[in-house]
């Protein structure tokens, strides 16, 4: 929009030259990063702030605020798919001044409606007691100090709070004084910080057996649309489908399954279950997890099939030719992909946001988007590696530039069995897992 940052000297013929200065670049990278910044505060946030407006003391309520949830994940999927659609065509035929204009009068118009809503918000009122992480912290710390004492049960002489939960009893020490008995005085707010640094605790096992599913949710935007890159994807004469394009199936898949989840599942599995939710947590995420298995291993048999065609019509050393075989070969895995997260990535948004201390919700969502954070660093580290060892020799790799002759098919194979493993270590710990109902009030 600015003349000193439109610069038509930059494109020579059909060939756009770097001829941006120093302080247009300083500029874009800003950009850049007040984007990242603004979602980082943004996407745990205003989440957990949505949620906060329903009260979970009231029946209606705590089921109104489970459909928050997937009603929340539908508009931004549908969101994305408009934006996909509409503002590629425009940034890509018309102009990207415009096509970056219209998300940026659309956000302040929503940041006027989210102010003329103050009066009407719910805020949650704090006390004036410690710091959460002071509290968490000093359980640990405490139970710490007191590792050489024996059990607590059998120090205190049966004298342990009826409050106080079973699992990870070696916070229990926290408890103690120097002496080994119960500390005197608020002995219920004590129990309350030892079950707050459990129900935490808890969490952890949960957190990791899931970044599996957050590896194989990495490929949609990368093997995937390799993949497509080299199929026919002609949907009439003159018109190829772009393969990135392809992403917006799975917000398809979101955008159709959601309804019918929250309407249709949801009231038939809460007469059976009688779960506000329909299903607990859990059990939605590991759902979700189970057709992420078959999502990679229908992506691996897609890419054996491909690379097969390939062979048949001898175009393996042709990277740039058009495989004879169509795009929608390739609907399946999208379409599972997306039914997957409808289950999963919807469990883990209200699981983290449920199960962590009240004054930490902003921060339980924050570690639900860790996990897929965690889970593109780990996938990358996986291609790093595997590309080093399958690539040395002068051999082609899993992953060569032309990928008629690299086997992404058994990179997806390797991701089937680690999300089988990731599967069943979940399955163990979700088993065993106990509800943090916040039962024990504080003071």
């Amino acid at each position: 929009m600015l003349p000193s940052l439109n610069n038509p000297e930059c494109q020579v013929g059909r060939k756009l030259g770097s001829c941006a200065t120093e302080t247009q670049v300083i500029l874009f990278f800003i950009s850049l990063y007040l984007v990242a910044i603004g979602q980082g505060g943004h996407k745990p946030c205003v989440q957990a702030f949505g949620a906060d407006q329903f009260d979970e003391q009231h029946p209606k309520e705590l089921k109104d605020r489970s459909s928050f949830f997937n009603w929340w994940y539908f508009t931004m999927c549908a969101g994305c798919m408009g934006t996909l659609w509409i503002l590629n065509y425009i940034q890509d035929n018309l102009s990207w001044v415009v096509g970056f204009g219209i998300p940026c009068a659309v956000m302040i118009i929503a940041l006027l409606v989210f102010i003329l809503g103050t009066w009407t918000y719910r805020f949650n009122v704090k006390g004036h007691g410690k710091s959460p992480f002071l509290r968490i912290g000093r359980v640990f710390v405490t139970a710490a100090g007191n590792r050489q004492a024996e059990t607590i049960q059998e120090e205190t002489s049966g004298t342990l709070p009826p409050q106080i939960s079973q699992q990870f009893n070696f916070l229990n020490k926290a408890l103690l004084a120097p002496d080994c008995s119960i500390k005197e005085g608020n002995v219920a707010g004590s129990v309350v910080e030892v079950e707050e640094a459990k129900a935490v605790l808890r969490l952890v096992p949960i957190w990791a057996t899931t970044l599996p599913f957050a590896i194989v949710f990495a490929q949609a935007p990368t093997f995937f649309t390799k993949q497509g890159f080299t199929l026919d994807r002609t949907i009439f004469p003159g018109f190829d489908i772009p393969a990135a394009s392809l992403q917006t199936l799975i917000a398809l898949a979101i955008v159709v399954i959601s309804p019918i989840y929250d309407r249709i599942f949801v009231p038939i599995a809460r007469a059976i279950t009688r779960q506000p939710s329909g299903i607990t947590k859990l059990q939605r995420i590991g759902i979700g997890i189970f057709i992420s298995i078959f999502n990679v291993i229908f992506a691996a048999l897609v890419e054996m099939k491909r690379l097969q065609t390939a062979q048949e019509f001898g175009l393996v050393d042709e990277p740039d030719a058009t495989i004879p075989m169509s795009m929608w070969w390739l609907i399946p895995q999208y379409l599972l992909l997306g039914a997957a997260e409808v289950f999963t990535m919807v469990g883990l948004q209200e699981f983290f946001y449920d199960q962590v201390p009240d004054e930490l919700r902003s921060m339980g969502l924050a570690l639900y988007l860790s996990i897929f954070g965690v889970g593109n660093f780990l996938s990358g580290f996986l291609i790093s590696v595997i590309e080093g060892v399958t690539g040395s020799d002068g051999h082609d790799s899993w992953f060569a530039d032309n990928l008629n002759k690299a086997h992404l098919d058994y990179f997806y194979w390797l991701l089937a069995a680690l999300s089988v493993i990731g599967f069943t270590l979940f399955i163990c710990f979700a088993k065993s897992y106990v509800y943090n109902h916040k039962r024990i009030s504080r003071g």
